[in-house]
């Protein structure tokens, strides 16, 4: 199924959502998360999500927040086929 800019936009916008929610219940705080303007302005595939920068604080953090959830045998789910 192909996605209007619409929806390609509202797919994106609800990705950083659900990334910065995450990302806040353990602790990891991205300042710049969010939606990469230009690849939301084309028409092909769809929106990135931009990380953005971090401190050294906060990639420390998420490195030992991944390293705990891997240990765990969390889950990762599959990337979005778009």
């Amino acid at each position: 199924m192909v996605m209007t800019a619409k929806e390609r936009a509202l797919a994106a916008e609800e990705a950083v959502r659900q990334l910065k929610g995450a990302l806040d219940g353990v602790g990891v705080l991205f300042p710049s998360l969010g939606v990469d303007v230009v690849s939301a302005a084309g028409t092909y595939g769809l929106p990135l999500v931009d990380l953005g920068r971090c401190n050294l604080d906060t990639a420390l953090r998420l490195a030992a927040v991944l390293h705990e959830r891997a240990g765990a045998g969390a889950a990762i789910p599959a990337p979005h086929q778009g």
